[in-house]
Parts: structure tokens; C-alpha cells; sequence
């Protein structure tokens, strides 16, 4: 478990002169040692993929969806040794794990599906003034060029496969950027795209650090990057590269919406056991997990105790235990960073109805209510298993207090009304309403992105095949329509 990975340079294993340990978060035990590429080995990689654009985007259909599914399908017969390999490197609980080798499974079966169907054409009459007579416009979609992906640390397999999919998917090559503090799931997508029949260059997976990065983000082959992680780092990377095409997946504070027609019993221990859920899992490190509850007066009194029950129900410990709902945070100064918010946030006058403690990288799954605003808490995204609470008065208030807020990536409206959902889709400031449960619902097939803070453009496999290419027209002249 111990031994050098090496990396995937052009479609092939490569090793470079240095390394560094990946350390598992729960027990600081070595779970791989990665080989780091040099300076010359990532522009080797950078010169092959821009010397295949051609050749890999007129590659059929057939050959660009065969490799997706052979990736598809190597996933679900390793699903248990790479669920192991992401809950090791990553912390997250292994039931997760598995979750997310099912969900890569996925995504590389929704692009398989999609290259075979993309790009057919869209043809329009031009006829419709008399200066078109004769005329015919088809319009196809071609790859931008090459894809610097750079995925983060907390989805380590689904997020590198959702850069890596669709770019094969559209023919596009891609550079993949693993996170630092988890690049061997990254590695495995490389080991299985080495299996296919690929054009050499069309894929590199370079485990490279982070203060390496501007020379790649500046490289002016590579004119699409799609980043996931931080509103900071992604914002600085589209300012320094304005005429690049950017897609940015950024942060969250996701909003779950306890309306006052949720209110049977029934309803609000649904309601609190999925907040309890997913304000905890993957330790709170998702973009989408519930950070925030809006209840109505009319529910609140009622919803408080069970959801500190929900949480207290949560089993916080050792990962590879199938029983883990919460495992650690990715490093320990990643749970110092959220001790000091809940710390902030009592210290101004909030009320810590469960939890507020941590032991090394691990943080006990927590609840706050009456969080003041103008704390750390209540403005940012605190990637961890924190929940605040919160009593407002009807819907409009309701909705308000979703608004008011940076980020708007995904919110959970919690009503038996149609009307009030449709009402909830217009007013709510935010790339994704889901009503009657959690904002931490993804499907990877659908589109998922934010607004305000939270990023431009969005990735799920068809719509992130769409940010990777664009239309080009071609018009016919003199035919007999």
C-alpha cells in the first residue's frame, strides 16, 4: 500500500525526481508515496495534448465511447479496492466511498452515452428572409482546445472523473491537476484510461503542487480550464486569465427550508434526519452539504430537539468502520479552522446545542442556534459537519434569508405546495432548487453549478461537454429547399 505511484504522462506511466507521501487523515499512517513530474515532464505533456487537438476531435464516436465504457466498467469491478484507496487517502467513511466509486461508474456510462448522440447537427432555414433563399445552416459544436482540469480533495475519484469524462466525451484533451492532499484516486482513472485505445496525448494525469500552478493556468495552450474548489483561488484564477474559457465550481453554504405545511411528525423527523445526514457526511466537506436550517416559527420549536437528536445519532470514528457516518476532516489544521468559527461564533452570543469539540483532524458533528450575523459562520462556507439554526416568520422571509448570502450553489425546500415550490424556483438565488429534501441532492447527469460566489458555468456530463466546445456554423448555398 506503501509503494511509489507513478503518474500518467501522455498515456503512459512516468516517474519523476521527487515524491511525497499521501497521509491518511484519521491516523496520519502513509497510504501511498506519488512520484512528482519535473518542469520538463509537464511540458511534455502540455506539447502532446496541443499536438493531438486535431486528431483526437475527429476521432469516431465509437472509439471516444468504447474507452469511456471500459472505463465504466473497470469501476465496478475494482469498486471495493478503490473505496478503500478514497477512504484511506481522504477520510471519508467508507459507506460514502463506495457511494462515489457507484457515482464515477456513472458518470463515465452518462458520457459513453452522450459522445455516441453528441454533435449531430442542428440545421435552419435561412429562407426566412429573401437574402437566405437557397440557404441552409448547420450548426455543430467543436472541442476549444485543451482542458486543464483541477479537481479538489473532497469527491477525490467522482470530481476527477466529472473533469475527465466529458473532455474524452467531446474529444477534447485534458490535463488532470489531482488535489495535493489526494491524488491517488486521480491515478487510478489514469491506470484505466491506460487500457484503452486513446490517441497518445489526449489524457495526462500530473500530480503537481499547488504553487506550480499559475504556469499552467498562464499556458496559452490551454484554453479551457474547469477548477473546483474555493471561491478564492477559483475567482483569482479567472482574473489572471481574462480571455480564457473558465468554468468555476465553487463554494456553498447550502440552505435547507423547514416550511409551516411540513409539520406532521412524520414530516419533521424526515426532515431532521436528512439535515442530520448530510450536514455530516463526508464531514461536512461538500459544497452542498446543509450548513444552514430556515424553519418557520410555526415548526421551529418542534424541528429543534429532533434534529439535535438527528445529529447526536451520527456515528463519528474510524472510517473504515462500515458503521461511520462522520469520519475526520481532510488535515487537522482543517479542523482547527472550524473550531475557531464555532469558537467566534459562541463567544458573540450563539447557542451550541450539540457538539463543539475536536480531537485531532476530527471535529463532533455540531449544532448552533441563534448564530449572530457578522460572524465567520454565518457569512462563509465552513466546509464541516457545523449546522446552524434558524427561526424566521413565513416564506417570504424564508426565501430572504436564503438570498442573503455570497454563495448561491443548491437549496432544499422543505413544502407539500406546488405553488410554493415553483414560487421557491423563482425567488431563491441559487443554480439548484430541490423541494422536499436537502440542497445536497446531485444527480450527475443534471446541470449543477452556482451563482453569485458559488461559480460560472456548469458541470454535469451533457452540459459540461457544452462548456468544453462551441458552435461553429456552416451555410449551404444554392439548394432547392
Amino acid at each position: 500500500m506503501t509503494s511509489t505511484h507513478a503518474f500518467w504522462l501522455a498515456g503512459r506511466q512516468a516517474t519523476g525526481e521527487d515524491t511525497f507521501e499521501v497521509t491518511s487523515p484519521w491516523d496520519g499512517r502513509v497510504v501511498g508515496t506519488v512520484s512528482v513530474p519535473t518542469d520538463a515532464q509537464v511540458e511534455e505533456a502540455v506539447a502532446a495534448a496541443y499536438a493531438v487537438e486535431s486528431e483526437f476531435a475527429a476521432t469516431p464516436a465509437h472509439v471516444r465511447a468504447a474507452a469511456l465504457d471500459h472505463v465504466s466498467r473497470r469501476l465496478v469491478e475494482r469498486t471495493e479496492e478503490i473505496a478503500q484507496l478514497i477512504s484511506a487517502e481522504n477520510g471519508k467513511p467508507i459507506k460514502w466511498a463506495r457511494g462515489e466509486v457507484g457515482r464515477a461508474v456513472s458518470v463515465f456510462r452518462f458520457a459513453a452515452e452522450e459522445a455516441r448522440r453528441f454533435n449531430g447537427g442542428e440545421a435552419q432555414r435561412l429562407d426566412t428572409d429573401a437574402g437566405g433563399v437557397g440557404r441552409l445552416a448547420l450548426t455543430r459544436r467543436f472541442p476549444r482546445g485543451t482542458v486543464l482540469g483541477i479537481a479538489p480533495f473532497n469527491f477525490p475519484l467522482n470530481l476527477c472523473a466529472h473533469k475527465i469524462a466529458p473532455a474524452i466525451a467531446v474529444g477534447a484533451p485534458i490535463i488532470l491537476k489531482p488535489a495535493p492532499a489526494t491524488p491517488l484516486s486521480g491515478l487510478i482513472l489514469g491506470e484505466l484510461l491506460a487500457e484503452t485505445d486513446l490517441p497518445v496525448g489526449s489524457w495526462s494525469v500530473l500530480p503537481v503542487a499547488n504553487e506550480r500552478m499559475p504556469a499552467l493556468v498562464q499556458d496559452e495552450r490551454l484554453p479551457v480550464i474547469s477548477f473546483t474548489g474555493s471561491d478564492k483561488v477559483g475567482y483569482a484564477i479567472m482574473d489572471s486569465v481574462p480571455r480564457k474559457h473558465c468554468t468555476l465550481e465553487l463554494g456553498g453554504n447550502g440552505a435547507a427550508v423547514v416550511l409551516g405545511d411540513w409539520a406532521s411528525e412524520k414530516d419533521l423527523d424526515w426532515a431532521a434526519t436528512r439535515i442530520a445526514t448530510f450536514s455530516n457526511y463526508q464531514g461536512g466537506q461538500s459544497c452542498i452539504s446543509v450548513q444552514r436550517v430556515i424553519a418557520d416559527s410555526s415548526v421551529y420549536e418542534r424541528l429543534l430537539p429532533k434534529i439535535v437528536a438527528a445529529v447526536g445519532k451520527q456515528v463519528a470514528g474510524d472510517p473504515s468502520d462500515a458503521a461511520t457516518d462522520v469520519g475526520p476532516l481532510v488535515s487537522e489544521d482543517a479542523a482547527k479552522r472550524v473550531e475557531s468559527w464555532v469558537d467566534e461564533a459562541v463567544g458573540a452570543g450563539a447557542r451550541l446545542l450539540a457538539g463543539g469539540k475536536r480531537e485531532g483532524a476530527s471535529y463532533a458533528p455540531t449544532v448552533l442556534a441563534d448564530v449572530p450575523g457578522g460572524v465567520t459562520l454565518a457569512e462563509e462556507e465552513v466546509f464541516g459537519p457545523v449546522l446552524t439554526v434558524r427561526e424566521v416568520d413565513g416564506e417570504a422571509e424564508a426565501f430572504a434569508a436564503v438570498n442573503d448570502s455570497k454563495y448561491g450553489l443548491q437549496a432544499g425546500v422543505f413544502t407539500h405546495d406546488l405553488r410554493t415550490a415553483f414560487r421557491a424556483h423563482r425567488a431563491l438565488e441559487v443554480g439548484g432548487v430541490i423541494i422536499g429534501d436537502v440542497p445536497s441532492y446531485r444527480a450527475d447527469q443534471m446541470p449543477y453549478g452556482g451563482v453569485k460566489q458559488s461559480g460560472v458555468g456548469r458541470e454535469g456530463v451533457r452540459y459540461a461537454m457544452d462548456d468544453y466546445t462551441y458552435e461553429r456554423v456552416m451555410v449551404f448555398t444554392g439548394l432547392d429547399l
